[in-house]
């Protein structure tokens, strides 16, 4: 059985970047949800670009993800 190791590495280099971007862009979307509570509580009013942001971060989040399970469920092809 022959494996190739430099294929293995990109795979595994490409699967653990793609994750950290996930959840930094994830993270930042609740920290637009954190500052439209803070700017709220603060005065009394809504502020749209963090909810903006929360929307946009998680759309990619939810577009990644859908990416990803077309890639491995066959039928989809």
């Amino acid at each position: 059985m022959h494996l190739d190791w430099t294929a293995l590495g990109k795979v595994t280099a490409v699967s653990i970047s793609v994750t950290v971007a996930v959840v930094v862009v994830f993270a930042l979307g609740v920290l637009g949800l954190a500052r439209t509570e803070a700017a709220r509580a603060r005065d009394g009013g809504a502020h749209a670009l963090g909810v903006v942001q929360a929307a946009l971060c998680f759309l990619a989040c939810a577009a990644v993800v859908t990416y990803g399970i077309y890639l491995i469920v066959p039928q989809l092809h």
